[in-house]
């Protein structure tokens, strides 16, 4: 058991040791130069919520970068939860993941304990330093300094949640005789760093609530091999054996067929299957110790609606962690 989130109702209905549950990654559909698309989703989102999905996550893409062909989230990640918390009732609202360097930690740390509370507590932050190296000039940041920066965004957001007017001296934030209000609603966010951010292995297993890898080739089982083993060096380095989850994602196009074979497409990036093949490789994920899968649809070519249907109908029984 994880004793920092022992009360934590949307941490431990998403994460459970040797169990894994399922959420859908936003945006539904990849943007075509039409906003409107957009406006429309709130549909899919309460679909979402509604059907029993553990959660849904949304990216932090702050600049379209051409040479990355990928607009990203679209809607500023944060924005777009506190607008969707107000219209949902039960689901996870993730970020995957929040680029830390590019924040300052007393408005980030306000913006999500806004949102916690706002939620009844039902955000989850996945963290990360950044991989677009645009992005950093564009903000006056230093790319060779994600790492550092990385550590001291994150500490200093979370000195400002579970602190009673704390002092802080770090290189971005000064301050004493000052206080951050609201605090999240359990004093902590959840937060899983994702892939290494610039850090050592001993340092994410000792500082992150969880960690979010992006799980390589998934056309076989025997493609899971190296998950398993960064899982499992992951978790020998935790301290005192506590729960911490791990966490992938999967962008994948849903093929009428059940029994079409997962297919590898774009180099891998995108898995078409159908799915009989997604249920046998979610399976396979959990037995190995994922706890989380969060599902992307945009890639598909069928409707969104009825997609959502059949991943709620025939494959999310098979991974309800249940209500806590």
């Amino acid at each position: 058991m994880n004793n920092k989130f022992k009360h934590h109702k949307t941490f431990n209905r998403v994460f459970k040791p040797g169990k894994l549950s399922l959420g859908i990654f936003l945006p539904l559909q990849v943007y075509d130069n039409d906003i409107n698309l957009f406006n429309q989703h709130l549909k899919y989102i309460k679909q979402i919520d509604s059907s029993g999905f553990a959660s849904l996550w949304v990216r932090d893409i702050p600049m379209y970068d051409p040479n990355f062909r990928d607009v990203g989230q679209v809607y500023d990640p944060l924005s777009y939860l506190a607008y969707i918390a107000g219209q949902t009732t039960q689901v996870a609202l993730g970020t995957a993941s929040i680029v830390l360097p590019l924040h300052h930690p007393i408005s980030l740390a306000k913006t999500t304990a806004s949102i916690d509370q706002l939620s009844n507590g039902r955000l989850l932050l996945g963290v990360g330093s950044g991989d677009r190296y645009a992005e950093f000039p564009a903000f006056n940041k230093t790319f060779e300094r994600r790492g550092e920066l990385f550590r001291e965004v994150l500490q200093d957001m979370q000195t400002l949640h579970n602190t009673e007017s704390p002092k802080i001296n770090s290189s971005i934030t000064k301050m004493q005789d000052l206080n951050l209000v609201p605090k999240p609603l359990h004093t902590n966010i959840p937060a899983l760093v994702t892939g290494a951010s610039q850090q050592s292995p001993d340092w994410i297993a000792t500082h992150a609530d969880g960690w979010i890898t992006y799980p390589g080739p998934t056309t076989t089982n025997e493609d899971t091999l190296n998950l398993e083993q960064k899982i499992k060096a992951f978790r020998y380095l935790i301290p005192n054996g506590a729960f911490k989850p791990h966490m992938t994602n999967k962008w994948i196009e849903l093929d009428e067929d059940p029994h079409y074979p997962r297919t590898p497409l774009r180099g891998g990036f995108v898995l078409k299957t159908g799915r009989l093949g997604l249920i046998e490789l979610l399976q396979k994920w959990e037995s190995i110790g994922v706890n989380h899968a969060a599902i992307g649809i945009q890639y598909g070519k069928r409707d969104i609606g009825e997609t959502l249907d059949e991943l709620a109908s025939e494959v999310l029984p098979y991974f309800k962690t249940g209500l806590v």
